[in-house]
């Protein structure tokens, strides 16, 4: 595949530090779209010329989830069988499976999904991994409903996909929640209806002050710790949904009182990936965005060339953009 944008993702910098695994060196980059250049015996899925978005889910359509009919919690989701390597032939370990900083790069036909070639790369590629999380958080995993109430808590590329999500599935209420105010500001752009400063106010509190004293109906935990997990249990309605969509580090323990997950009822999910269905919701959610009813454009705050993507890792930290995007 040609690759013709990437985005930044936190996964990567994760990757750089060392925080998934040790198998340097490392091609990193997995929120890409770009053009199928060649393909392999027995593909027939994809041809030449196919406008493609990369997707770290490539249901093998055989495992025990893909047979109960539930592919997008597939267990041995497939990568490329040939691996990329350095020019002395030192094996790269891809992203994701996908490694996308890069001209060309090797895949799975499976981790290809056609989409409508109109959508711009750099806006396209970002549902390969964060935007896809967030918004598949709040619309798939929490199955959000006309009407119903929802509280964000953390507003980064992941959590402003929530909220998105959360807008196209019809809430009424929208609460916001981070302690930076760039953040904020950023969520009430995709659709949040109020914002709380969590610096500044017990978010739990807020939260049901904004939602007649009770609750809201679906609460997406979007930092993956343990604190702000337990704020979303609490500022849940009676029999509401909790989506973790964080993802917490190793070392982090969650102590809760047994008889308050009795008697609150309601689910305590997790959302990986957004419980995608790459081949469903990509096109799906590009054919949205070019009617005008999805806005992922906004979630590109600027595009780079390939060598400043350590620029970008830094940006991220200091939490100054939502997704930086490599554009080949």
């Amino acid at each position: 595949m040609r690759v013709q944008a990437c985005g930044v993702c936190h996964t990567d910098l994760h990757y750089r530090e060392g925080g998934i695994n040790d198998e340097f060196p490392f091609l990193l980059g997995h929120e890409a779209a770009g053009i199928v250049e060649a393909v392999g015996a027995g593909v027939e899925e994809l041809a030449e010329g196919d406008f493609v978005v990369l997707n770290w889910r490539a249901v093998c359509g055989v495992c025990r989830a893909c047979r109960r009919g539930r592919p997008w919690y597939c267990f041995d989701t497939r990568n490329a069988s040939r691996p990329m390597t350095l020019e002395d032939g030192t094996e790269l370990s891809p992203a994701l499976g996908i490694g996308a900083f890069t001209e060309r790069t090797l895949v799975h036909s499976g981790q290809c999904t056609k989409v409508d070639p109109a959508a711009r790369p750099a806006v396209a590629g970002l549902l390969g991994c964060g935007v896809m999380a967030g918004i598949g958080a709040a619309v798939n995993t929490g199955e959000v409903g006309r009407g119903e109430s929802v509280a964000v808590i953390g507003c980064g590329g992941v959590g402003a996909g929530a909220v998105a999500g959360a807008r196209l599935a019809g809430a009424t209420r929208i609460i916001a929640v981070d302690v930076d105010p760039k953040k904020l500001d950023w969520a009430v752009d995709f659709g949040a209806t109020d914002t709380v400063n969590a610096a500044e106010t017990d978010p739990v509190e807020a939260i049901r002050a904004l939602t007649g004293g009770n609750g809201a109906d679906v609460v997406v935990e979007a930092v993956g710790r343990p604190e702000t997990y337990k704020q979303a249990f609490y500022a849940r309605d009676l029999a509401g949904r909790l989506v973790l969509v964080g993802v917490p580090t190793p070392d982090m323990r969650l102590e809760l009182p047994l008889l308050d997950v009795f008697a609150r009822g309601g689910a305590l999910k997790s959302s990986w990936y957004g419980d995608c269905l790459p081949t469903r919701d990509f096109p799906e959610l590009v054919d949205l965005y070019l009617q005008g009813r999805l806005p992922l454009e906004k979630f590109v705050t600027e595009e780079i060339g390939l060598d400043h993507v350590e620029e970008a890792f830094a940006k991220m930290e200091r939490g100054e953009v939502l997704r930086s995007v490599v554009v080949l």
